[in-house]
């Protein structure tokens, strides 16, 4: 049925030709040279077995034939572009994109949103994992759940959930340091550092009356994830996150070790989007989701 089409590159060549009456126009406009446009042209032609431009001087100009083909040609090149972008559209719609950091996507989202898709299985969650800050208003993303102050230019932040750190470790390693029961304990211990975080081990020190000086030493990480890992490991004690360590204390891979000696972290997490999504579905169902289960976990 379609054996005697012409290629779609022709045809897009032509149309735009025709609508420029300029073979160079069309060239920019579609990233090709001169040459390419007019030798596409030239084969549809000879394809038609129809002459479709006069050739003047230093014009074109569109011949009965080739005006009445541009019409056609515009119209179903319009109709494909309209249906392309429906279906494209309506693929859209079900698909929600969240854009979340390493550490927390690790340690608090990725093992929960089982319990989204069984909630919302008219959604198909693709999870974007990344450190760098998306684009929100390009379309490619929904949603991100951004570890920050909560001021982002050009979108709108909700936060959603305050951190606090707290010393933990495994119990294993608790029990081989004779048990960590007072915080001047930890003199004697492996300190394991997140990188860059505020509420640091030196700002805990300070707050529990110990040498600021003793805090410095130990390995660091540039994510917080890694420093849990490490004291899952039994390598030493971590001032862990608390959305991260949740999971590992209530599963036993991790202790902590002075609870009520809490830190307020310099960050906090936001749910992020771009203005005028306030309502979209997507947006709506997610926002809802997060806060019943921080709400659970609070």
């Amino acid at each position: 049925m379609f054996d005697h089409l012409p290629p779609l590159q022709a045809l897009r060549a032509f149309e735009a030709a025709a609508r420029h009456l300029s073979m160079s126009l069309a060239a920019k406009e579609l990233h090709v040279t001169h040459g390419a446009i007019s030798r596409q042209v030239k084969a549809l032609e000879n394809h038609l077995g129809v002459p479709l431009f006069e050739r003047l001087t230093r014009r074109i100009v569109l011949t009965e034939a080739g005006a009445a083909y541009h019409l056609a040609i515009t119209r179903l090149l319009g109709d494909l572009t309209r249906e392309s972008e429906r279906l494209r559209h309506d693929a859209g719609a079900t698909r929600l994109r969240i854009s979340s950091s390493v550490s927390f996507a690790s340690k608090w989202l990725a093992p929960r949103l089982h319990r989204f898709c069984a909630r919302h299985p008219e959604f198909d969650i693709h999870l974007d994992v990344t450190d760098v800050n998306v684009d929100l208003n390009d379309g490619q993303v929904d949603a991100a759940i951004r570890y920050g102050y909560g001021r982002y230019p050009r979108v709108v932040a909700e936060r959603i959930l305050d951190e606090f750190v707290t010393p933990v470790c495994s119990p294993a390693y608790r029990d081989a340091m004779g048990g960590l029961r007072e915080p001047a304990d930890l003199l004697g211990c492996v300190l394991l550092h997140e990188d860059r975080m505020l509420a640091n081990w030196d700002q805990w020190f300070a707050a529990a009356k110990l040498d600021r000086k003793l805090a410095r030493r130990g390995p660091a990480y540039s994510h917080g994830s890694m420093a849990i890992e490490a004291a899952i490991r039994g390598e030493g004690v971590a001032l862990g996150r608390s959305a991260l360590v949740l999971e590992d204390i209530a599963a036993g891979r991790l202790v902590a070790l002075f609870p009520t000696r809490l830190l307020q972290a310099d960050k906090g997490y936001d749910l992020v989007y771009g203005h005028g999504s306030e309502n979209d579905p997507k947006v709506v169902a997610l926002r809802n989701w997060l806060m019943s289960e921080i709400g659970q976990t609070q």
